[in-house]
Protein backbone atom coordinates (compact mmCIF):
# COMPACT_ATOMS: atom_id res chain seq x y z
CA UNK A 1 0.00 0.00 0.00
CA UNK A 2 2.99 2.77 0.65
CA UNK A 3 4.99 1.49 -2.12
CA UNK A 4 1.29 2.38 -4.64
CA UNK A 5 1.25 5.73 -2.37
CA UNK A 6 4.95 6.66 -3.31
CA UNK A 7 4.03 5.37 -7.06
CA UNK A 8 1.10 8.16 -7.85
CA UNK A 9 3.29 10.78 -5.61
CA UNK A 10 6.12 10.58 -7.63
CA UNK A 11 3.85 10.43 -10.80
CA UNK A 12 2.22 13.27 -9.86
CA UNK A 13 5.26 15.11 -8.94
CA UNK A 14 6.83 14.67 -12.56
CA UNK A 15 3.72 15.24 -14.49
CA UNK A 16 2.45 18.14 -12.73
CA UNK A 17 5.46 20.55 -14.43
CA UNK A 18 4.24 19.29 -18.05
CA UNK A 19 0.30 19.63 -16.96
CA UNK A 20 1.22 23.57 -16.04
CA UNK A 21 3.62 23.83 -18.98
CA UNK A 22 0.64 22.51 -21.64
CA UNK A 23 -1.97 24.84 -19.53
CA UNK A 24 0.83 28.29 -19.97
CA UNK A 25 1.34 27.36 -23.98
CA UNK A 26 -2.00 25.68 -25.35
CA UNK A 27 -4.48 27.19 -22.90
CA UNK A 28 -7.54 25.47 -21.31
CA UNK A 29 -8.82 23.08 -23.24
CA UNK A 30 -12.37 23.01 -21.67
CA UNK A 31 -12.16 26.94 -22.86
CA UNK A 32 -11.30 25.83 -26.64
CA UNK A 33 -14.02 23.32 -26.90
CA UNK A 34 -16.42 25.18 -25.82
CA UNK A 35 -16.22 28.41 -27.55
CA UNK A 36 -15.17 26.81 -30.96
CA UNK A 37 -18.17 24.60 -30.36
CA UNK A 38 -20.81 27.65 -29.63
CA UNK A 39 -19.01 31.03 -31.78
CA UNK A 40 -19.18 29.07 -34.78
CA UNK A 41 -22.57 27.51 -34.32
CA UNK A 42 -23.96 31.23 -33.16
CA UNK A 43 -22.87 32.93 -36.34
CA UNK A 44 -25.02 30.84 -38.25
CA UNK A 45 -28.11 31.21 -36.21
CA UNK A 46 -27.14 35.19 -37.11
CA UNK A 47 -27.21 34.70 -40.75
CA UNK A 48 -23.24 34.65 -41.86
CA UNK A 49 -21.88 31.77 -43.97
CA UNK A 50 -18.19 30.42 -44.58
CA UNK A 51 -18.72 32.58 -47.26
CA UNK A 52 -19.36 35.79 -45.52
CA UNK A 53 -16.22 34.98 -43.61
CA UNK A 54 -12.56 35.12 -44.22
CA UNK A 55 -10.87 34.39 -41.19
CA UNK A 56 -11.94 32.76 -37.87
CA UNK A 57 -10.38 31.05 -35.19
CA UNK A 58 -9.84 30.35 -31.37
CA UNK A 59 -7.38 32.48 -29.57
CA UNK A 60 -5.77 32.53 -26.04
CA UNK A 61 -5.46 36.34 -24.49
CA UNK A 62 -2.31 36.79 -22.25
CA UNK A 63 -4.31 38.59 -20.13
CA UNK A 64 -7.93 38.45 -18.45
CA UNK A 65 -10.40 40.19 -20.59
CA UNK A 66 -13.17 40.03 -18.79
CA UNK A 67 -14.24 37.82 -15.53
CA UNK A 68 -17.83 37.25 -16.85
CA UNK A 69 -16.57 35.04 -19.95
CA UNK A 70 -14.17 32.40 -20.89
CA UNK A 71 -10.68 32.60 -20.88
CA UNK A 72 -10.39 32.24 -24.49
CA UNK A 73 -11.69 33.69 -27.31
CA UNK A 74 -12.92 33.64 -30.97
CA UNK A 75 -11.59 35.77 -33.47
CA UNK A 76 -13.54 36.72 -37.02
CA UNK A 77 -12.69 38.41 -40.15
CA UNK A 78 -15.43 39.19 -42.73
CA UNK A 79 -15.27 39.54 -46.27
CA UNK A 80 -16.79 42.66 -46.08
CA UNK A 81 -14.68 44.33 -43.76
CA UNK A 82 -11.21 42.44 -43.99
CA UNK A 83 -9.12 45.50 -42.09
CA UNK A 84 -11.47 44.56 -38.81
CA UNK A 85 -10.87 41.60 -36.20
CA UNK A 86 -13.98 40.85 -34.09
CA UNK A 87 -13.84 39.38 -30.94
CA UNK A 88 -16.15 36.75 -29.45
CA UNK A 89 -16.50 34.76 -26.19
CA UNK A 90 -18.83 33.10 -24.25
CA UNK A 91 -20.07 33.41 -21.16
CA UNK A 92 -18.89 31.16 -18.02
CA UNK A 93 -21.99 30.12 -16.12
CA UNK A 94 -24.92 30.05 -19.04
CA UNK A 95 -22.43 29.38 -22.10
CA UNK A 96 -24.17 32.61 -24.34
CA UNK A 97 -21.85 33.74 -26.65
CA UNK A 98 -21.13 37.62 -26.48
CA UNK A 99 -19.26 40.18 -29.12
CA UNK A 100 -16.77 42.09 -27.40
CA UNK A 101 -17.32 45.61 -28.38
CA UNK A 102 -13.78 46.62 -29.07
CA UNK A 103 -12.64 45.46 -32.88
CA UNK A 104 -8.96 45.17 -33.61
CA UNK A 105 -8.09 47.08 -37.16
CA UNK A 106 -4.98 45.59 -39.25
CA UNK A 107 -2.60 48.19 -37.17
CA UNK A 108 -3.62 46.62 -34.24
CA UNK A 109 -5.60 49.57 -33.04
CA UNK A 110 -8.75 49.19 -30.58
CA UNK A 111 -12.02 50.65 -32.41
CA UNK A 112 -14.99 50.59 -30.07
CA UNK A 113 -17.16 52.85 -32.46
CA UNK A 114 -19.95 51.09 -34.30
CA UNK A 115 -19.53 49.10 -37.41
CA UNK A 116 -20.89 47.03 -40.07
CA UNK A 117 -21.21 43.75 -37.50
CA UNK A 118 -21.24 45.50 -34.80
CA UNK A 119 -24.04 44.04 -32.18
CA UNK A 120 -25.90 46.34 -29.96
CA UNK A 121 -25.62 44.09 -26.89
CA UNK A 122 -21.79 43.77 -26.93
CA UNK A 123 -20.07 43.27 -23.98
CA UNK A 124 -17.06 45.71 -23.09
CA UNK A 125 -13.83 44.03 -22.79
CA UNK A 126 -12.11 45.62 -19.63
CA UNK A 127 -15.41 46.07 -17.76
CA UNK A 128 -16.17 43.36 -15.35
CA UNK A 129 -19.74 45.14 -14.28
Amino acid sequence: MKLVLIFLLVIGFISLPKIIIYFLNNGNPYDKAVVTKHVPTYLEKQGYTDSDISEQRYLEPKHTINRKVLHGHYAVIFNDEPGLEYYYGVTKFRKKVVQFCGKEDQFGELITKETKHSEKDCLDQFSNK
